[in-house]
């Protein structure tokens, strides 16, 4: 997925609003795009992040995917924190997991406004692994969830 500006561009945060219950999906891409979630533990790491996030109740987990160098998260907004602060969260606690700095700044977020657009933008996500070519079934990657299952 190419996005239309640069990761820290501040063009990424004009219009950005954060609202309680809405829907995102928000891709983040890794610093210089390594490939540090080729790591098992790492990856475990992250979604371990995004659970406890949700545990916490800053967000509704809809659906991730982990790929090696980026992540693709579709969720539903607490109402205890803004967006931006919780995507922070997120990459702060789990770049702390792996002791070093991993994350480009920045993220790209699109709030789902129609309920028709959420199903679909979860099957890109999950599907997302095998456009990549890392496995042919969904089935055998690691780092990724859905409710819908």
């Amino acid at each position: 997925m190419t996005l239309p500006y640069p990761p820290g561009n501040a063009r990424l945060r004009k219009g950005r609003v954060s609202i309680p219950g809405q829907i995102y999906l928000v891709t983040t891409t890794t610093r210089d795009r390594y490939r540090y979630f080729d790591d098992f533990e790492a990856g475990c790491s992250l979604c371990q992040t995004l659970s406890r996030l949700d545990e916490l109740e800053l967000v509704r987990n809809l659906c991730f995917v982990v790929m090696p160098d980026h992540l693709h998260w579709l969720f539903s907004l607490g109402g205890k924190r803004e967006l931006s602060a919780v995507v922070r969260l997120a990459k702060n606690n789990s770049a702390r997991a792996l002791g070093k700095s991993i994350w480009q700044p920045g993220f790209h977020d699109r709030a789902i406004r129609r309920e028709g657009d959420v199903l679909p933008a979860a099957r890109y996500i999950v599907a997302n692994p095998l456009r990549a070519g890392l496995v042919e079934s969904v089935r055998d990657y690691p780092f990724w969830d859905a409710v819908w299952l």
